[in-house]
């Protein structure tokens, strides 16, 4: 049996520590699951919590950007994510990076240090029945969990693939032929840069249109549903022959610190660790075959002899059809029994995962405490998000990114453009943030 004043939470990723740490800072006490290291998915690798399994950026870092935006306001409302996320960024211009093994033991530190957190290193296959109840397994749910959640829910699944990029060694790259440089003219020189002429170009598509892709095993291809922001190149070379010219090898604003030469195409790449010792190839989220990545990607100019730390991995996501079924607070009818949290919830990227655990593990906390929800406007992204997860959207439900097209418009109109439209939605979103830091800082100490 389940102690009622104890909550159980079910995943130690961004959105399960989140939840976790949130409950804990109430005093309430916890018990996390997390079936790695006996268990582990074919995308996961490493043994700690928080494992970064796509890229290691999480995107802008700029208020004036939805997902920029969502960062501030969980770093004022007290993020545990936001935190490590503070303390081991990488330089990645306007964009926020981490070192992924350092953001992974800063949390896994962070959790296992809280004596209110009992970790507990099991695969769980059923949800409990007893007390609260954060399941928080992200897209990567093993089998028996997402049975049970199955059952539990009455609905169908819904399902589609997710890829990760290509990480090489730096002293790998030829960089007589490849050089640093900003990303888009922002930011500091962070980025290599591997630039094409146009035959060198067309020689990678017709490669890449015809390279051999890894096996799908258990599912039928013409199923196929890939997710637009993490869509694998050679699906986006499909689409026409200039479509990656317009997407991760757009050369706008990229010219060589020293001639000032301008290219037809250009790959880059981001640091993954704040050594530099290792790079991902931006935006080259992939399902090749292992020998086909490295000899396809080998034919960019400077990656010829580049040594392969990670190859690119493709794997089956799970969210799900939650407008009706979640509330704005996660709660499953509203009963503030059981919480979904993470991107099976129908958020899609690292920081809105952390948010809807941020969310999620606050409101469990409170339903232990016998306090009412706690509900996040859609002033702030925060609460924006946690609306389209529990209303949807037009037509069938998708994950989302954090956007502004879900964050409630502007009451009045404000002139300079989108920058300026932006910058007001942000001052109001943080103001609210502000507001709220202060009103979960009452909550915990009883005011």
């Amino acid at each position: 049996m389940t102690d009622r004043s104890r909550v159980t939470v079910i995943g130690a990723g961004l959105a399960g520590c989140e939840a976790a740490k949130m409950i804990a800072s109430f005093g309430v006490p916890v018990t996390l699951y997390e079936m790695k290291p006996g268990k582990k998915t074919p995308a996961h690798r490493s043994d700690k919590f928080c494992e970064l399994v796509c890229s290691n950026s999480l995107r802008s870092a700029e208020v004036t950007n939805a997902s920029g935006l969502l960062k501030e306001e969980l770093r004022r409302m007290g993020s545990v994510v936001m935190e490590a996320c503070g303390a081991t960024a990488v330089s990645a211009g306007g964009a926020l990076a981490v070192d992924r093994d350092l953001f992974s033991s800063y949390v896994t530190e962070k959790i296992e240090g809280d004596p209110l957190i009992t970790v507990v290193h099991e695969e769980i296959a059923r949800i409990p029945e007893d007390g609260v109840t954060v399941v928080a397994t992200g897209p990567l749910t093993s089998d028996a969990l997402a049975e049970d959640i199955a059952r539990l829910t009455g609905k169908e699944g819904l399902w589609f693939f997710d890829a990760a990029a290509p990480i090489v060694l730096f002293d790998s790259i030829d960089m007589k032929k490849a050089f640093f440089a900003s990303r888009y003219g922002k930011g500091g020189a962070d980025y290599i840069n591997c630039p094409l002429n146009a035959e060198e170009y067309e020689a990678f598509v017709d490669a890449l249109l015809s390279a051999r892709r890894a096996e799908l095993h258990g599912f039928d291809e013409r199923e196929l549903r890939v997710f637009e922001g993490c869509m694998p190149v050679e699906v986006m070379a499909e689409r026409g022959r200039d479509t990656l010219r317009f997407g991760p090898m757009k050369p706008v604003g990229i010219s060589h610190p020293e001639t000032g030469a301008t290219y037809y195409a250009v790959v880059q790449l981001r640091r993954e660790n704040e050594a530099g010792t290792m790079f991902n190839l931006v935006g080259f989220q992939t399902h090749l075959a292992f020998p086909e990545q490295k000899r396809v990607f080998g034919m960019i100019p400077g990656l010829e002899n580049a040594e392969f730390l990670r190859y690119g991995v493709m794997h089956r996501n799970t969210f799900l059809n939650s407008p009706g079924y979640l509330g704005k607070d996660y709660s499953v009818g509203g009963e503030r029994k059981l919480f979904f949290a993470g991107q099976m919830t129908g958020v899609e990227g690292y920081i809105e995962s952390a948010a809807s655990g941020f969310v999620a593990g606050l409101n469990a906390a409170l339903a232990v405490k016998g306090e009412d929800p706690f509900i996040f406007d859609d002033v702030t992204v925060t609460g924006a998000m946690a609306k389209y997860v529990s209303e949807g959207g037009v037509g069938d439900f998708q994950p989302m990114n954090a956007n502004f097209g879900v964050v409630a418009p502007l009451d009045r109109k404000v002139k300079g453009g989108k920058k300026a439209r932006n910058q007001a939605l942000a001052e109001r979103a943080l103001a609210a943030a502000d507001r709220y830091a202060k009103q979960i800082t009452n909550l915990r100490e009883g005011v």
